[in-house]
């Protein structure tokens, strides 16, 4: 008989020990427990080492308090510690979305041996409104970034990362894009169900227009220009600016009744 497949949690974290406690308790609600849960603490203060040293934790919590240079470099050192055979990224305050999302996750896998990664639905605060997005990721879309598909709700065997290596700790925004870029052939499953609940205010919904750039170099760098990718960035930055404007909560409202907000 088979072992069961393993999964790591790596969790990123700096001065937000609030936030982190969200996704501590999300990941020890799981019915189905990780093999361990790395939290890599690059803070400038010792409060989320002291709780995590002074607090009673899970034996398969695992953490490392030393400061990084970014946020590709935490992931990194997340990936080089972890013993699992497949790798989520939770960030801290984010959270799973119920107490059977790594159940569905080592069933999925189970059930599609091929596979190398799969990502799922996940839920998001938009435009004042929380909404379920994701759909199949399609590599001919690349040119669209990171649409329907984050890294929080992939999930991904750490041979990805053997084979096309870590995080581009050049890049400030658009590391995982990067890596999705690099992986984009792999045999890979979705998920219908949402997974993830996203913390609101991440970095790339704070600096949109600099991770549109940024993502705008990566695919350049592997697949070149193209017309869709210009038309695209071009669409993408209007939307921004109409529903960052006056009326933009209204056209969000108006966008989600047509059930557009997947697209």
């Amino acid at each position: 008989m088979n072992s069961p497949l393993t999964i790591s949690v790596i969790t990123i974290c700096f001065n937000n020990l609030a936030e982190l406690k969200t996704t501590l308790e999300s990941v020890d609600q799981q019915q189905v427990k990780p093999l361990e849960h790395w939290i890599i603490d690059g803070s400038s203060n010792n409060e989320i080492k002291n709780h995590l040293d002074n607090n009673p934790q899970p034996s398969y919590r695992k953490w490392l308090s030393e400061k990084d240079n970014g946020i590709a470099d935490a992931f990194n050192k997340g990936i080089q510690r972890a013993e699992g055979e497949i790798l989520n990224m939770l960030n801290s305050g984010d959270y799973y979305l119920d107490a059977t999302t790594l159940e569905t996750v080592i069933k999925t896998f189970e059930q599609q041996p091929t596979i190398s990664w799969l990502h799922g639905k996940y839920k998001l605060l938009r435009g004042g409104i929380w909404v379920i997005i994701g759909k199949p990721f399609e590599p001919g879309k690349l040119y669209r970034g990171m649409r329907s598909i984050a890294h929080q709700s992939m999930f991904v065997k750490k041979s990805l990362h053997t084979k096309y290596g870590l995080y581009d700790t050049s890049l400030n925004i658009s590391m995982d894009y990067d890596f999705v870029c690099r992986i984009a052939q792999e045999p890979f499953a979705f998920v219908e169900k949402p997974l993830i609940v996203f913390a609101p205010d991440g970095t790339s919904q704070r600096n949109y227009l600099a991770a549109m750039a940024q993502a705008k170099m990566v695919y350049t760098k592997y697949f070149g220009s193209s017309f869709m990718l210009n038309f695209w960035q071009l669409r993408l930055k209007t939307l921004y600016y109409l529903l960052n404007g006056p009326a933009g909560s209204i056209l969000y409202k108006i966008k989600v009744w047509l059930k557009l907000e997947n697209m």
